[in-house]
This record gives C-alpha cells, structure tokens and sequence, in this order.
C-alpha cells in the first residue's frame, strides 16, 4: 500500500509580545527587546531550527501582508529593525535563516467585519454580568489583575519566566485544552431563547479559527511544504483540530523541538 506525503504543518502557540489590549484577557509584558529577553528568544529560534520550514506564516490578515513583506525585505536589507512583535523576533529570524524571499499571512482580521448578527445578540460578557453568569465566563489566570478606563483585563505576571519555558508551558496540550474549554463554558450564557455565548462562539470564535485554517491550506503548493504557524496560542485546539480532522495534513508539535533534554537557560 503506498502511502501519500502530505505537508507537515507546526502550529507554535504564542502570546503577543505587544499586547494590544484586544483580547478579553491581555498579559502584561516586559521589554523583549532587552538584552536577556533577546538572547531567551535567540535560544528558541535556535531549537525551531531543527522543524526546517519551507513558509513561515504569521496572525495577520491577508490585506495587510504587504506591510508585512515589506517589513521582511526591510529586514533583509538592514532597513528594518525587528519590532517588540513574536512575528518579527521569531518569525523573520527564521525566514532569515532558511532564505524564504517573504512571509505569509493567514490571519481573518479584517478592516471591516461583514455583519452576520447584530453585536448585541454575541454579547457575551454583558449579558453573563448582567445575569448572573459571569462564573462561566474564562477564569482568570493567576498574577495581578487590573482593569483600564476601557474595562479591559490586564495580568501582570507573578514571577520571571524565561522564553522558552513559557513556550512549553503553553503548548502543552492541556494548556491549550484548558483555553478552548473556557471557550466552550462561554457558549452556556444566555437564558431561554437568548444565546450571546453560542451565537459569538459559531459567528466570531469559530468562524475566523476556521478561515484561519482556510488561509493555511491557500499557502501549501507541495507534499514538501512544511508550515510554521506562529499564532496566540489561544487559536490553537481549533486550528489544529481543523488540519487534523481534513485527513490531508500532517500537524508536529513545537515540544518535540522545544522541550528537549538539557536545556540551558541563558
């Protein structure tokens, strides 16, 4: 029986350097651009190395990716320095490393949503304050919790945690088993025929995480292609479940690259 190759694809589940605040709940974080900081993310560049990638994407949405090469050939050239951003610090140091000519965007951001259901039917957060139903909403993680004037989460981290170890932590399939069940939790608010946690979870969760994978499967051009995927890792349980259940890709974990013996923090 001949077996078919099938692209390999690795889905390296991040948090965001920079946070923006867009998330429901943002990590506060130090200067990656420090020197320890720099040398933490040299050593797992160094240990992704061994994956080889053929196309390194990133979590930016298709109608800004020329921003995004742009900023690649800069980089290339030594116009451009590399931002406080996982895209730039990882990604384009790998690319670098393997000769890629650009970087691909997979990302469904875009500038302007098109309109599916009126926002006040996916409100989840509201509606679960509101009626008692804030105890299903995502717990949050341990550290310091702040709130801004715009009502946004922000945890500040208890303690130092050096890169690589953190990649680890959080690629552990019961780190992000445990995001997608919160999200999961979340489609139980509503009461009688009000749904806001189901309908944000199949018209916004669900749905962008599916034309993530879509835009994925649009960058393969060979059996040989092998994907890196540098993504928040809240993303990931989907995304992967996505590759896995088509049948026509083969999906590697960062651990077997990242958590090997005698790691040495620097």
């Amino acid at each position: 029986m001949q077996i078919t190759k099938k692209p390999t694809i690795m889905i390296l589940g991040s948090w965001h350097f920079t946070s923006s605040g867009l998330d429901g709940i943002n990590t506060k974080t130090d200067n990656v651009l420090a020197p320890k900081r720099q040398r933490e993310i040299e050593q797992v560049v160094e240990h992704l190395k061994e994956f080889k990638p053929t196309k390194i994407a990133v979590e930016v949405d298709p109608s800004r990716c020329d921003r995004e090469i742009k900023n690649y050939q800069g980089y290339l050239n030594a116009t451009y320095a590399l931002g406080p951003y996982e895209g730039d610090q990882i990604g384009y140091r790998l690319a670098k490393e393997f000769g890629h000519s650009r970087m691909y965007c997979v990302d469904y951001w875009p500038e302007h949503w098109p309109v599916h259901i009126d926002h006040e039917l996916m409100d989840t957060t509201t509606f679960a304050k509101t009626h008692n139903q804030e105890h299903l909403l995502q717990p949050l993680p341990t550290g310091k919790v702040t709130r801004d004037a715009d009502g946004r989460i922000w945890i500040e981290p208890e303690k130092y945690e050096p890169m690589i170890d953190k990649y680890i932590r959080i690629n552990r399939p019961e780190s992000w088993r445990a995001d997608h069940q919160g999200y999961i939790r979340a489609a139980r608010v509503g009461l009688g025929d009000e749904y806001p946690g189901a309908n944000w979870l199949v018209h916004s969760w669900y749905a962008r995480n599916l034309k993530i994978f879509v835009n994925i499967t649009r960058i393969i051009e060979s059996a040989d292609d092998r994907i890196l995927l540098i993504i928040g890792a809240g993303h990931v349980f989907l995304v992967q479940q996505f590759l896995e259940d088509s049948g026509d890709y083969v999906v590697e974990s960062p651990l077997k690259y990242l958590d090997t013996k005698g790691m040495q923090t620097p």
